[in-house]
């Protein structure tokens, strides 16, 4: 054995450089929201074989963030125990379906980072004007809060339309979020943006300083998102951006078509962890829910 060992080990020790090398700067790669920092330690562990992936494993790795994602994740499972009741078990899911699902639901809940849930309710809008008078009656019927995440929010008669009803909820009570991408704001001028400013609605666009504020690499990072979640009860979400285009009413037969989506149930608390998780990236406020 020693003699093997004596004989091949700098095929060995190539062999271990290249796993750990690898293991490291995928790993860098991947969880790195700094480019520069990402490619700083893609150089060190390149240049250091076994070392610099070593010396990345004790300094690189951000153990307070997985820290804080383990904490969310705490936090989520605590709030469906409350609201909803415990998230699907794997049995539950071969014993309905067939054991080849559980895969897919270990993929789901570890990607997703939301356990599948049981006793959603999906209603299919297959049209513009079907669900902007769905999501125009669920923010008449706003009581507590509503928070909306768009690429694309026109200031047309569609927009003027959702933007009003979002103006009457506020000026009730109401709590009311806006968010949308600094890009798909421009789409139309002058934008809804400084409408709803104008009229006391906290409104907020996503990565708009990509110059002034250093993140020019991530000039590219978009929101194009469609959610909208009412009272923390029902919520919004689909292909359909906020403008006439989609509108039969406004545009005849050549209207845009799309689909968008009604939802109740506890994959709504999902949703608004995703908006809210974007509108505090945004404007560094944190919603309860």
């Amino acid at each position: 054995m020693m003699d093997v060992v004596s004989a091949y080990w700098p095929h060995v020790l190539a062999a271990i450089s290249i796993v750990t090398g690898a293991v490291a700067i995928a790993h860098a790669a991947m969880t790195k929201e700094d480019v520069r920092s990402a490619a700083g330690w893609v150089g060190v562990i390149l240049l250091s074989p076994i070392l610099g992936a070593f010396v990345y494993l004790i300094a690189g790795v951000n153990r307070i963030r997985h820290t804080a994602l383990a904490s969310r994740r705490s936090a989520r499972h605590a709030l469906w125990q409350e609201f909803y009741g415990p998230a699907v078990p794997h049995h539950a899911v071969a014993e309905c379906f067939s054991k080849q699902f559980l895969p897919m639901k270990q993929l789901g809940d570890t990607v997703t980072r939301f356990p599948l849930t049981a006793g959603n309710k999906i209603d299919i809008l297959a049209a513009g004007d079907d669900a902007y008078r769905a999501i125009a009656k669920a923010i008449e019927d706003a009581r507590h809060s509503i928070i909306l995440e768009t690429y694309i929010f026109d200031r047309d008669r569609i927009g003027l339309r959702i933007a009003d009803l979002l103006i009457a909820a506020q000026a009730r009570g109401v709590s009311v979020r806006v968010l949308i991408d600094s890009v798909g704001a421009r789409y139309s001028v002058p934008s809804i943006v400084r409408y709803l400013r104008d009229r006391e609605v906290r409104t907020e666009t996503f990565n708009g300083k990509v110059i002034t504020g250093l993140r020019l690499p991530y000039a590219n990072l978009r929101t194009h998102r469609k959610i909208i979640v009412v009272d923390n009860e029902i919520a919004f979400t689909g292909g359909m951006n906020i403008r006439e285009a989609f509108s039969q009413e406004f545009h005849g037969q050549t209207f845009a078509r799309d689909t968008h989506f009604r939802i109740t149930g506890p994959i709504v608390a999902d949703l608004f962890f995703v908006a809210a998780e974007d509108w505090h990236f945004a404007s560094g406020e944190k919603l309860a829910a």
